[in-house]
């Protein structure tokens, strides 16, 4: 009951909640943003969510206009506090989360959940192995238990595991813990990118 009627109604008083917020980020950074390479603002990052469907992750664009894709061995995306791609002001979005704060706009709209697992390009789902396709029973989340035990420190496949430990464990307790552990996460700016674990 919890996965369908009662997480859609926390997710929709944590984003009308979240809104005012939201919208003083994007007005504070918009201008940053903008001004230092003429781009736009937000990038629309299409992405794959429940049951496979495709739709528009809202971001703060945090890498330079036209940036070309790099994409590690295991096939996942590339993220390194060294990526030549990122703007300045993207580099600092990237390290405190910022940059994910237009998707509660998704969160509202019902692409996405407060909590859930990270969304993968299909590109990517088209590498899952085993069940790792699970995932996409529930909708994707702006943080998720993969992204706050180990974040991007961690293997893609590992990060993929833990996807389906979340969807076969889902409960309002779990998300609650999930939750309150993103703030904990963003604040001491733990497996941010991808070599940070290595460089303990």
């Amino acid at each position: 009951m919890y996965a369908r009627l009662g997480k859609r109604l926390c997710d929709l008083i944590i984003g009308i909640v979240a809104l005012p917020f939201v919208l003083l980020i994007i007005a504070v950074l918009a201008p940053f943003i903008y001004f230092e390479d003429k781009g736009s603002v937000f990038y629309n990052a299409p992405r794959v969510g429940k049951d496979g469907r495709d739709f528009k992750m809202y971001k703060l664009r945090s890498m330079r206009v036209n940036a070309p894709d790099l994409v590690m061995e295991d096939g996942s995306t590339y993220n390194g506090s060294d990526d030549p791609r990122m703007t300045r002001v993207g580099a600092f979005m990237r390290k405190t989360s910022l940059d994910e704060m237009p998707q509660f706009l998704n969160v509202l709209k019902g692409d996405m959940s407060v909590v859930g697992p990270r969304p993968d390009l299909r590109r990517e789902t088209e590498l899952y192995e085993g069940n790792e396709s699970e995932k996409l029973l529930v909708k994707p989340g702006i943080t998720g238990y993969a992204a706050v035990y180990g974040r991007n420190s961690l293997p893609w496949h590992d990060r993929l595991k833990m996807d389906g430990e979340y969807v076969r464990n889902l409960s309002f307790a779990l998300d609650v813990k999930v939750f309150f552990r993103t703030f904990y996460v963003i604040f001491k700016q733990e497996g941010v990118f991808v070599e940070d674990e290595e460089n303990r």
